[in-house]
């Protein structure tokens, strides 16, 4: 299975990364390939053993799965009844458990029994079940660690960054639908007048189960979210999470009420037997809707999933991004071995499943910031845009595109910036009467027109080292004005600039100074510009000599 072009950044930037650290963190959406990043990562380390661990069974078997079909190695099982066998000829190669197994039987193994420990869904790591596990096997000092995650929450970012050392790639939702691998989304809000979240307590950072439980099932709640599902959900097959069994149960039984026999519900409990019948007559599509209760938030993978119902809202943006996940998956054999990223968003525009919608029922909030899809595909995206987003989306009403809406609010965000840079600069010309190229400082953000990235809750109290600080010297660009995140991003841009050829970022701030735009221009027309502006006296009010 070949490497996707961002799974092979990812694969070469978590060896960049062991080469100086034991621990690297890689985020990559749901319906991206994490399974298949890691499994070549364990091909490429061989022979070295490797410990792959998760919290859920369906993940084991689907870590397996990709594992023995990427690598052809034997891989052996530790979880419940199954025990892995080490044997007179030699161990097995991969070893795949629970972390709740490890918790229980890790004297079963020493820490130099393996090479790669592999933490999958690694966001649940913050728990001391997952801090022990890692501890332990962490006394190898040979050993290497590579967590892997879809979108965790703002929250979790500090702590998984006090766990792993670094993160070696960052490449969230709206970078995987601007590269055309997943489908765009569309978000519906919908409002109930008898939803009231204000009064719910908060535990463990998100809505108190029994609480939310007491609103999603009442009577009229359930009939104004079911009534409002099959009117939006249509013909097209749709999972419908929710916050309790009783709702999950009732709610199906609701929308039979609607549709005869279009949907059914699982929760936990469910025999596995049944549960795996109902899930074949989904994918089959003699099932229109799944209703589930904590069941399918990972581990489910079904492309044809193109409507995801939020019955139970969350504060956890994780939650959230696993849940909304389930559709982001553009249909089987439609993007893989198309070259470009216009190529792959036209194949998904024209398939019969161009997008997924996410519906979200909302009534009062109160002080609760309940997650939205702006939220999760915000990764990188500014607060501001995201909130100016979520706005633009609940005004128009209906199905909005929300990569179409974030795009928008950055754009609206950086014109603004630039009418207010020009208004400084303006104003700045009028109390200096000529400019200097030999400017102390530039400002990066400003000169090569960029947005500056969140900051991240892992990069919390890293800082720019020193050759990194002299580089951004170098350029006249002052690293104590900017987070490490935001040096970061300047470095990477400059790297960008200097292997296109494009214009430095000295050159670009002071010809912007002059009205030019300079986004795209080379370094070669920057220096002939800069030479004509010079003959004239630093003036631009007779014609400039390019040649």
């Amino acid at each position: 299975m070949k490497l996707r072009k961002y799974q092979q950044d990812a694969h070469a930037a978590i060896f960049k990364e062991w080469e100086t650290v034991t621990s690297t963190l890689v985020v990559l959406p749901t319906g991206s390939g994490k399974t298949v990043l890691f499994a070549d990562v364990i091909r490429a380390v061989q022979p070295t053993r490797a410990l792959v661990i998760a919290h859920r069974e369906e993940l084991i078997w689907q870590a397996r799965d990709k594992i023995v079909t990427m690598t052809g190695l034997e891989c052996g099982i530790e979880m419940g009844e199954l025990y892995v066998n080490n044997s007179l000829f030699g161990d097995v190669p991969v070893v795949i458990s629970t972390v709740q197994t490890q918790t229980r039987r890790m004297s079963r193994f020493r820490p130099t029994d393996f090479g790669l420990l592999i933490v999958d869904e690694s966001h649940h790591a913050c728990a001391d079940t997952y801090r022990n596990l890692i501890n332990y096997y962490c006394q190898n000092p040979a050993l290497k660690v590579l967590a892997v995650t879809a979108t965790p929450d703002r929250a979790d970012e500090e702590a998984l960054g006090q766990i792993f050392e670094t993160v070696a790639f960052d490449y969230e939702i709206l970078d995987a639908i601007h590269d055309g691998w997943l489908v765009p989304v569309d978000q519906q809000f919908v409002h109930i007048a008898g939803l009231d979240f204000s009064a719910m307590r908060t535990t463990a950072g998100d809505l108190n189960g029994a609480d939310l439980a007491a609103v999603m099932e009442a009577e009229r709640n359930l009939h104004g979210v079911a009534t409002a599902s099959v009117e939006i959900i249509g013909k097209r097959r749709a999972i419908v999470f929710t916050a309790s069994v009783k709702q999950a149960e009732m709610m199906s039984e609701i929308l039979n009420r609607h549709r005869e026999g279009m949907a059914d519900w699982v929760c936990g409990k469910t025999d596995k037997d049944t549960r795996r019948e109902m899930l074949e007559r989904f994918k089959r599509g003699d099932l229109q809707v799944v209703v589930n209760c904590g069941v399918l938030t990972e581990g489910f993978d079904d492309p044809g999933v193109e409507v995801i119902v939020m019955a139970r809202p969350t504060k956890s943006r994780a939650l959230y991004a696993q849940m909304s996940g389930r559709s982001t998956r553009p249909l089987p054999g439609l993007v893989d071995g198309v070259e470009t990223a216009d190529a792959r968003k036209e194949a998904i525009r024209t398939s019969t499943k161009p997008s997924c919608l996410i519906v979200d029922f909302v009534g009062n909030s109160g002080r609760h910031k309940l997650m939205t899809a702006a939220d999760i595909l915000g990764g990188n995206v500014s607060d501001e845009a995201v909130e100016r987003a979520i706005v633009e989306v609940k005004k128009k009403g209906g199905a909005v595109r929300v990569d179409v809406a974030l795009d928008g609010a950055e754009e609206d965000i950086q014109e603004e910036l630039k009418r207010r840079r020009q208004a400084e600069e303006a104003r700045k010309s009028r109390l200096v009467a000529g400019v200097r190229y030999n400017t102390k400082f530039v400002n990066p953000f400003d000169a090569m027109e960029l947005m500056p990235v969140r900051d991240r809750g892992w990069d919390n109290g890293r800082h720019l080292s020193d050759k990194q600080k002299a580089l951004l010297l170098k350029q006249s660009i002052d690293p104590d004005a900017m987070s490490y995140a935001q040096g970061k991003q300047v470095i990477g841009e400059l790297f960008k600039r200097w292997n296109n050829n494009l214009c430095t970022v000295k050159q670009s701030a002071v010809l912007k100074r002059y009205g030019y735009e300079t986004k795209n221009m080379s370094r070669t027309d920057a220096s002939l510009l800069l030479s004509g502006l010079a003959r004239n006296g630093w003036k631009k009010n007779e014609p400039v000599t390019t040649y």
